[in-house]
């Protein structure tokens, strides 16, 4: 098959060159470099089945699911593909009256009476759960945090803080240890019990059931060994209440951090051959095993960095610690949380280096994570089942306020379109080799600092191949747009009816922040304004579809890059 402008043993199809001049002419209007880099893909070779390790999301704010535009957004992340969306949140546990509040939010779960029993109540937890199931997305079941009845240290117990204030008050009644550990165990019985019997036996015994998150800083106010003797107790009532859930842990952030690293091993040594302070047995049930890992951005110079190697060694040194212990090498790793920094409710305005968040840069910081984090897991053998994306929305506040969110007053962001294009790749991992990749080694020691990163990753299923190309740096500023030529090879020598299809993030592509900019950055958009910011949000295509005629050799496209522009091509027979 050949679609290309260079010279080769047979003259090209008229159709073809214009196809392809009708894609390299709708690209974004900046001038490129004067080299065009190459990027081969060779669909004959296979690396590794696709793993949707993308497919998992997550936030502070559990009573957000179900209010207006967060049910939207639900429906929208359950819609992102053909494989289960996982979705995660705090606060399952904890006291109160349901009212949202940034970093913050309740079920009321449980509560004693006044001789001490327990009173269980699921309405809450179950109007998130049911938000869930009802798009067709998956629980991921983060057991947390302590509710006030049951914690060592009740009082205080509801955080007081906002953007700009110190944590001092915010890290209070709900992070510390079981007053009773048995009670903690009472309650987890019958919380997944319930989820049985409501859901199915086998429907709760699909998700995961994560105990805690955090535990190696100030989520748990209590010692490494308290919250192992936690997880021992926690484990045992998930399976005595479903004896197929699976549960893991411990979450902790940072394996980068000599005290995090420790953190962790200590915890996979006590499942490994600790004594169980449940049952008296020697180790603790673990299903899955899972960490977080974070980036750093600063501001250098006026314009923020990006701090991508900082994410990728958490993740490195958390494989190192996982490959240590040969009884968990197997076992499915999830990054319960994997960003480009560690606080979602934390906007721009008030922390600088948070304003990658509203635009391009952060879905193409997320494009290069995700092929990093498969050739970490690639190179290391290890079995990474997802990277949680730690963004939802904040309902109510202003439009593009500066959150770590998917969307804005049921406004999509580009970082959601991202995960739009991967959703549309399965199959399997096929070969590329870019002229433009910065390598994995250079992407631990020190990121993206000098040129960008010119890369994509690229997947077969059985008539499709799909190539997600970016462009990306580390520095936000401005920087030209770039030529590529991408060489298909190893296509099905009987392919007909061939389709290109080309759908692009960039500035004027599935972009609603440029457009609500354009429109003046109002508050208090028009109906007629508010329906071009929803349409604006959506994936779009560079170009229309075009069909072409099936030719021997390789095929070759050419189209020009924006800088943190991301491209998503189909090719389909």
């Amino acid at each position: 098959m050949f679609l290309s402008f260079k010279a080769t043993t047979r003259i090209p199809d008229l159709r073809v060159i214009f196809i392809l001049r009708f894609f390299a002419s709708a690209a974004f209007a900046q001038k490129p470099i004067a080299k065009p880099i190459t990027i081969r893909v060779d669909a004959s070779q296979t690396v590794a089945p696709l793993n949707p390790v993308w497919s998992y999301f997550g936030y502070d704010e559990p009573n957000y699911t179900y209010a207006k535009d967060g049910s939207k957004l639900i429906r929208e992340l359950a819609a992102l593909s053909r494989t289960p969306v996982h979705i995660r949140t705090h606060h399952l546990l904890t006291t109160g009256d349901g009212t949202p509040a940034l970093k913050f939010g309740s079920t009321n779960a449980y509560t004693q009476d006044a001789i001490g029993n327990p009173i269980y109540d699921w309405t809450i937890v179950d109007k998130i759960l049911e938000t869930y199931l009802r798009a067709g997305a998956e629980p991921f079941v983060e057991i947390g945090f302590m509710p006030q009845a049951l914690s060592s240290r009740p009082e205080p117990y509801v955080p007081v803080w906002k953007p700009g204030e110190k944590f001092d008050r915010y890290y209070l009644g709900w992070s510390y240890p079981p007053a009773s550990y048995p009670k903690w165990a009472e309650l987890i019985f019958q919380l997944v019990k319930h989820c049985a019997e409501k859901y199915g036996a086998a429907e709760a015994a699909s998700w995961n059931w994560e105990v805690w998150n955090e535990p190696n800083i100030s989520y748990w106010h209590g010692t490494p060994q308290e919250y192992d003797e936690l997880y021992d107790y926690t484990a045992a009532a998930v399976k005595r209440a479903l004896p197929a859930a699976r549960v893991g842990g411990p979450a902790s952030t940072g394996p980068a951090n000599p005290k995090a690293a420790a953190f962790l091993r200590q915890f996979l040594e006590h499942c490994a051959s600790g004594r169980n302070e449940a049952t008296g047995a020697t180790g603790s049930p673990l299903d899955f095993i899972s960490f977080h890992a974070k980036g750093r951005p600063e501001v250098v110079d006026q314009h923020v960095r990006m701090g991508i190697s900082q994410e990728l060694q958490d993740v490195s040194h958390g494989f190192d610690i996982v490959r240590s212990f040969p009884k968990f090498r197997s076992l499915p790793i999830v990054l319960s949380e994997a960003d480009p920094e560690g606080c979602a409710a934390c906007p721009a305005r008030v922390y600088p280096p948070n304003a990658y968040r509203n635009g391009t840069l952060y879905p193409a910081y997320t494009a290069a994570a995700m092929k990093a984090l498969l050739q970490l897991a690639a190179r290391d053998h290890m079995n990474l089942e997802g990277m949680l994306t730690w963004a939802f929305e904040f309902e109510g506040q202003p439009y593009f306020a500066g959150f770590r969110s998917l969307a804005t007053r049921g406004i999509d962001k580009p970082i959601l379109n991202l995960f739009r294009m991967t959703g549309r790749m399965s199959g399997d991992r096929i070969q590329v080799e870019s002229q433009g990749a910065v390598s994995l080694d250079s992407l631990l020691a020190g990121g993206v600092p000098a040129r960008p990163d010119i890369d994509a990753l690229a997947a077969r299923s059985a008539h499709k191949v799909s190539v997600l190309v970016w462009n990306y740096q580390d520095d936000d500023v401005p920087a030209p747009a770039i030529d590529i030529d991408l060489i298909f090879s190893g296509l099905p020598q009987n392919a007909r009816g061939l389709l290109l299809t080309h759908y692009r993030i960039d500035r004027e592509h599935g972009n609603a922040f440029t457009v609500w900019q354009r429109m003046g950055s109002p508050q208090n958009p028009s109906a007629r304004a508010y329906s071009k910011l929803e349409a604006a949000g959506q994936l779009q295509l560079l170009a229309p579809p075009r069909r072409m005629s099936s030719l021997a050799g390789p095929a070759n496209l050419r189209f020009s890059l924006p800088s943190q522009g991301i491209s998503l091509l189909e090719l389909k027979w």
